[in-house]
């Protein structure tokens, strides 16, 4: 396979024609059941002394809508649909591999269950928060500004971690600990600050969910190996694919929801992707190079 193959197509099929043992790294952000519609409307602006925004030194300007991307994020029984592909994604994983599964404060607790079931309580390792600081404040209970990620090793006595390739971040109190410490940084908690993405920033593709690359990248540098395989089998954006494939790794993708795909498109069209538009029961070994979409 080239460095990065996309599955368009139900994800359960997809894992069980996989093979066991044969995934270093998985991480998955599936959909939070929120009970909502999940949606992101592009602007952009443009000086207009009629328009409908005030900017800088009282410049006026009018806002135009580029677009909304949505999808719905109601499932009748949420972790009976996670279940057989949280079993599969067990199955693929090497004996040393993780899965990382990124959940909201909203279902982490009966995910956590579900997983300690499938994997053993043993091999939960960490419940790593994602913290960040944008967006609405409620004023009738403390804001939910934070993502749960739970850890967990196939085997709790052999998996990889890697920490010597972790990013460093600065000391809250660097006078506590001396120059030389403080411009070398420390190595992160199991609590991560780091900013969404930028609604204006190069990351950004507009799609709804989309996770920024330095949680990202930290997972798969500690995790993973150049060379290894990565999964993500509700890929959304395709923002873990592009981590795992420039920091040297291989990647599969799997997402059914055409917006993604047409995200994913434009995001690889600099590399060599295979796509596989799947469909159950179909010969699938040897997948080509094409387009999804005209």
């Amino acid at each position: 396979m080239s460095n990065l193959r996309i599955y368009f197509g139900d994800n359960l099929p997809v894992l069980q024609g996989l093979p066991a043992d044969s995934v270093d790294l998985i991480y998955i952000d599936p959909p939070f059941n929120t009970g909502k519609v999940q949606s992101r409307t592009r602007l952009s602006t443009v000086r207009d002394d009629n328009g409908d925004r005030t900017g800088f030194q009282g410049k006026r300007y009018r806002t135009i809508r580029l677009g909304t991307k949505e999808y719905t994020d109601i499932f009748d029984d949420y972790l009976a649909f996670l279940e057989p592909r949280l079993e599969e994604a067990r199955r693929v994983l090497k004996g040393n591999g993780s899965l990382f599964f990124h959940i909201d404060y909203r279902e982490v607790h009966y995910a956590k269950v579900l997983l300690d079931t499938i994997f053993g309580r043993d091999s939960f390792l960490n419940e790593i928060i994602w913290a960040y600081d944008y967006g609405a404040r409620s004023k009738t209970k403390w804001p939910a500004k934070h993502d749960n990620i739970l850890w967990y090793a196939k085997n709790p006595d052999d998996y990889q971690f890697h920490l010597e390739e972790c990013d460093r971040i600065p000391y809250m109190a660097p006078g506590l600990v001396g120059p030389e410490k403080a411009a070398k940084g420390k190595t992160p908690t199991d609590t991560w600050w780091h900013t969404i993405v930028s609604p204006n920033g190069h990351e950004k593709t507009g799609y709804p969910t989309q996770k920024p690359r330095g949680i990202l990248d930290r997972i798969v540098k500690v995790h993973s190996q150049p060379g290894d395989l990565l999964l993500d089998f509700f890929a959304g954006s395709g923002s873990f694919g592009e981590a795992a494939v420039e920091l040297g790794r291989k990647c599969i993708l799997v997402d059914n929801n055409e917006e993604a795909l047409r995200v994913m498109e434009k995001r690889f069209a600099e590399i060599n992707v295979e796509w596989v538009n799947w469909t159950p029961g179909a010969q699938h070994d040897a997948p080509v190079q094409r387009k999804l979409f005209a």
